[in-house]
């Protein structure tokens, strides 16, 4: 069957971040937040914003564990919560709205790596008139920020529509979050190809929805069995005549 509708995965296939990154933007948030929470006389040591920290990781891996997401208020609060269980009401919104700033933003100060066939890529398929789309679970960077790395490397303009976890709270593998993104481009699963990395949140997530699956792995292979995609690219440059094969 045709195919009119191309969905992309963000990380490992568009962007590349380090296994380190998290821990840099922790430093990064953890800062801000102490300068933040001090300034408004809400005194919090480094060493009880680390802590924080790692008890909202606990309660977010809890979430994400069941295929589920939460907007990054509920991390930031979380964070509030391990430091004092009556601080997230005690705080203004104003300072609120300047917390999840300072939490979101590390990301745009120091970026991911962009897959140098990515732009070329979208330009081909974008001409050659598909409709593209992106579907990405968030970790602790939301989507409204993901948007402007997409912008900086000059991608966020060939996607339709842009489908982000934390937004809508569902996670891949479940594949709701496919079904609902093709549902917003007017798209069928029998006409629809994902490309993404991960053989368990894209390609099996993808099949599950009913779509056909490019794995873009820099194994000599694609994954086997239940994760087995239609097809294996090493990068994305290799991805429009990957399409063309699939048509």
């Amino acid at each position: 069957m045709s195919i009119k509708t191309i969905t992309f995965d963000f990380w490992g296939t568009l962007l590349f971040d380090g296994p380190t990154s998290d821990n840099r933007y922790k430093r990064r948030r953890m800062a801000d937040f102490e300068t933040l929470l001090g300034s408004a006389g809400i005194p919090a040591s480094a060493a009880v914003l680390d802590r924080a920290y790692d008890e909202s990781g606990v309660y977010l891996a809890r979430i994400w564990a069941t295929s589920r997401d939460v907007p990054v208020q509920d991390h930031v609060r979380e964070i509030l919560t391990a430091v004092d269980s009556g601080l997230p009401r005690r705080v203004p919104p104003a300072l609120m709205t300047a917390l999840i700033d300072a939490y979101s933003r590390p990301i745009l100060v120091v970026p991911p790596a962009v897959d140098d066939g990515a732009l070329a890529a979208l330009q081909a398929l974008d001409g050659a008139g598909y409709t593209l789309a992106l579907v990405s679970n968030t970790m602790r960077t939301p989507g409204a920020t993901l948007r402007k790395v997409l912008e900086r490397f000059r991608l966020l303009g060939f996607f339709k529509h842009l489908t982000f976890s934390d937004e809508v709270g569902i996670r891949k593998p479940a594949p709701e979050i496919f079904t609902m993104t093709l549902r917003a481009v007017q798209g069928e699963p029998g006409t629809a190809v994902h490309v993404g990395d991960d053989a368990i949140l894209d390609v099996q997530g993808a099949r599950a929805a009913g779509m056909r699956v490019i794995q873009v792995t820099s194994s000599t292979k694609g994954a086997t069995g239940a994760q087995r995609p239609d097809l294996a690219i090493p990068r994305l440059a290799e991805l429009p005549d990957a399409i063309d094969q699939l048509e």
